[in-house]
């Protein structure tokens, strides 16, 4: 029994050695203070008011118990499973009666100094259980690198963001989200978290991809050079040009909502989900504030310059407005999200947005709403310092205030191979619905008919 008992304990310890010298430093940093928490957890419990005293003597106990001397009261502490990963350990545990959630949580500081974290978190895990995240690392201080797989993502309307202060993944649904606002200064991680949600769904043919870029005038200059094999349409910083997408962007709105019935046999895209025959149809708005500018002058060609920018708002504004339901969604990036950048009657349609670092309390309201005043840690204002490049603010669905999440840097190698890859997958929607509706007499009737 002794021998065998020997040889689990062998097998065990060389499996954890085996892992640990696979592990980067990191991680086997984790490791290390996985086991300490485990070594401590007993007596720390104790400590930290984490237990309960059993007056209640177990039958055993009772049994054997001299007559005249009672069984001593026994001290429970909450059975604890700790797993680390590379930026701390994630803990669960039990709770006990007069041990529950609430003195987990306000055990919280206490966690944190004697697991040597920056940060602990506790959250329900269930009935009677809760789950403890210690990051040793702070991940939002940390920078990391994203390496697309080249696989189809499982879930095809699903964003990928990063991860948050407690470097939990972090994603934003898309079905049914008819806009999305970056806002953030230059420099601080906009356009990197866009394309690395191009590069993440480039191998999906169910998606594809338009893009209007203020910041440069023709393709080879802007930071979506690497990508233009795997999108359908792309303009610079020409309102004219711009327009003219917006116009067929718009005109493919149009058609498809004439024709979504017949085509799909559902009214809302999202009942059936994106397909290579209607893929969800991003629009990439980058410097929005470039097409929506406000111009002021008398002279003919700053008339012209105006027209064409009140006609892209409400060709946008169509957009945001009508496409959810046939799957048009459009990102709109900038640097302030104020009204004269992205006009309020696109901005406040779309329900997902988060900035990066801002220079005024205004600007951070105009991106995230006015509760973020009641959230200062979180306020974009506080990520000016060059250690938050890429780190952003946002609302999340089933969390109280606002997340805070450190977004990954793609390589600019790893984006032009996937684009390259995946160039065949290339389709404009447009060309897709027409060989869907290929009788003219048929095509026309379904495009005309009143939605």
């Amino acid at each position: 029994m002794a021998v065998l008992v020997l040889t689990v304990f062998t097998v065990i310890a060389a499996v954890w050695l085996g892992r640990y010298i696979a592990a980067d430093s990191m991680m086997r940093a984790s490791m290390r203070q996985a086991i300490r928490v485990r070594r401590s957890w007993k007596r720390f419990a104790q400590m930290a008011g984490l237990s309960v005293t059993d007056k209640m003597p177990t039958a055993l106990a009772a049994f054997t118990a001299d007559a005249d001397k009672p069984p001593k009261p026994r001290v429970l502490t909450p059975a604890l499973k700790v797993k680390p990963d590379r930026f701390g350990v994630v803990a669960r545990a039990n709770c006990l009666p007069k041990v529950s959630l609430e003195q987990f949580q306000k055990a919280a500081p206490f966690l944190a100094d004697a697991w040597r974290c920056v940060r602990v978190s506790v959250l329900p895990d269930g009935p009677g259980q809760v789950v403890i995240r210690g990051v040793r690392v702070d991940p939002l201080t940390t920078p990391t690198e994203h390496v697309p797989t080249g696989e189809v993502p499982e879930e095809l309307a699903t964003w990928h963001l990063g991860v948050d202060e407690y470097a939990q993944p972090v994603t934003v649904a898309l079905s049914n989200v008819p806009g999305v606002t970056v806002a953030g200064l230059p420099g601080y991680g906009k356009t990197s978290l866009i394309n690395r949600f191009i590069c993440d769904c480039a191998p999906a043919p169910q998606i594809q991809f338009a893009v209007a870029d203020g910041k440069v005038s023709a393709a080879y200059e802007g930071d979506y050079a690497d990508l233009m094999h795997r999108l359908f349409d792309f303009v610079g910083d020409d309102l004219e040009a711009a327009n003219e997408l917006f116009k067929r962007l718009v005109q493919l709105r149009r058609d498809r909502s004439a024709s979504i019935k017949a085509v799909l046999g559902v009214k809302n895209m999202w009942q059936v989900g994106p397909s290579a025959n209607w893929p969800l149809t991003v629009l990439i708005i980058d410097e929005a504030h470039t097409y929506f500018r406000d111009y002021k002058g008398g002279d003919a060609e700053t008339k012209k310059l105006a027209g064409l920018a009140a006609e892209n708002a409400r060709l946008v504004e169509d957009l945001v407005k009508k496409g959810r339901s046939v799957g048009i969604v459009v990102i709109l990036a900038t640097q302030k999200s104020t009204g004269d950048a992205i006009p309020t009657f696109i901005r406040d349609v779309c329900p997902v947005g988060l900035s990066f670092a801002q220079k005024t309390a205004e600007a951070s309201v105009a991106a995230l709403g006015d509760d973020i005043r009641n959230w200062p840690d979180a306020n974009p204002v506080n990520l000016q310092d060059p250690a938050y490049v890429g780190v952003a603010s946002m609302a999340l669905q089933g969390r109280p205030g606002f997340t805070r999440l450190r977004t990954p840097l793609v390589d600019d190698a790893h984006a032009a191979s996937i684009a390259t890859n995946t160039a065949h997958l290339t389709r404009n929607p447009a060309d897709l619905l027409n060989a869907q509706l290929p009788g003219s007499a048929i095509k026309r009737a379904m495009l005309t008919k009143t939605p």
